[in-house]
């Protein structure tokens, strides 16, 4: 298999275990009290230290390379708090006010963010079928906001906030840790971020301190985050977006609010008005907007326009 196939298959998956885990993450929130920010401290705190032993048996002490280098360190804490803290906490604040669908695909609006910057960066206009993607972004945001009405929230402002937010931390993660993953590996770089992240998420949320009502369903639910929605989902993830850039991985990240919808429609009963739908199909068209006429790119391609930030 090719390293753009590959890479394909990569991003695609991952998204769609994103997509499990928010829902599983709305069931925890809604259904058990758990709070996000304490939610989102453990879920970090024990991917990290996950990643960082699956590191370890195959690196040994190499796994603290990263450290050497102070723009190395920089960029690790920068990686750490804005882009995987800052994402995961706005993501499920997001859910917590409304639910995983909704959060999913405000989340997605992510490709258009980062087309913007890549146009601005490159003093490059965008094209016809890139300005109408634009236009199909903002109106599906207004119709997910306000169902159609100019005088009123369908959402509370807290879950557009958060959305909004966790769209540009999106931007943040794809664009951010290029240089460090191309340097250390995924794998490394993510398992470095995810748990200072966590520590510097547990100086506020305290994971030590047990909230919420815990059974079965709960657990299950817990280690589908820190598992399949965390270790293997961003692992997969990043490295596709490594291998494909991060314009197209964002676009392929689509299959992420489609499971999310699915699963919080059928397995947690979340109904959805028609403008819901319109909404959602507005933004989820925006994918095919932006790689209308456009040509993948190879994969050295990819390493000069997208790891040269």
């Amino acid at each position: 298999m090719s390293q753009y196939k590959s890479g394909v298959l990569f991003t695609v998956v991952g998204a769609l275990l994103w997509g499990i885990s928010g829902t599983s993450g709305q069931f925890l929130l809604q259904q058990r009290g758990l709070t996000s920010g304490w939610l989102v401290a453990v879920r970090m705190l024990m991917a990290g230290l996950i990643l960082l032993v699956l590191c370890y048996k195959k690196e040994k002490d190499a796994i603290f390379r990263v450290w050497k280098e102070k723009h190395d360190r920089r960029d690790l804490f920068l990686f750490a708090a804005l882009g995987l803290s800052f994402c995961q906490y706005t993501y499920f604040a997001t859910i917590s006010h409304s639910n995983a669908g909704t959060a999913t695909v405000l989340q997605f609006l992510a490709p258009v963010l980062i087309m913007i910057y890549l146009s601005v960066k490159n003093r490059k206009l965008p094209r016809t079928a890139e300005m109408v993607a634009i236009v199909f972004a903002v109106a599906g945001i207004f119709l997910l906001a306000t169902h159609g009405r100019f005088d009123s929230l369908a959402i509370s402002q807290e879950a557009l906030m958060y959305g909004l937010l966790s769209a540009v931390s999106v931007v943040i993660y794809n664009l951010q840790p290029a240089r460090l993953i191309k340097t250390y590996g995924t794998l490394l770089s993510l398992g470095w971020g995810m748990l200072i992240g966590g520590v510097l998420l547990s100086i506020v949320y305290q994971p030590w301190r047990i909230i919420g009502t815990w059974d079965l369903a709960a657990f299950a639910s817990l280690l589908v985050i820190i598992l399949l929605g965390t270790v293997i989902s961003f692992s997969l993830y990043l490295e596709g977006v490594h291998r494909i850039g991060a314009t197209v991985g964002s676009l392929l990240s689509s299959a992420e609010p489609l499971s999310a919808t699915f699963l919080s429609v059928f397995w947690l009963g979340t109904t959805l008005d028609w403008t819901d739908l319109i909404g959602i199909a507005l933004i989820l068209s925006t994918v095919f907007l932006l790689t209308l006429k456009s040509k993948p790119l190879k994969s050295s391609e990819v390493i000069q326009t997208e790891l040269n930030i």
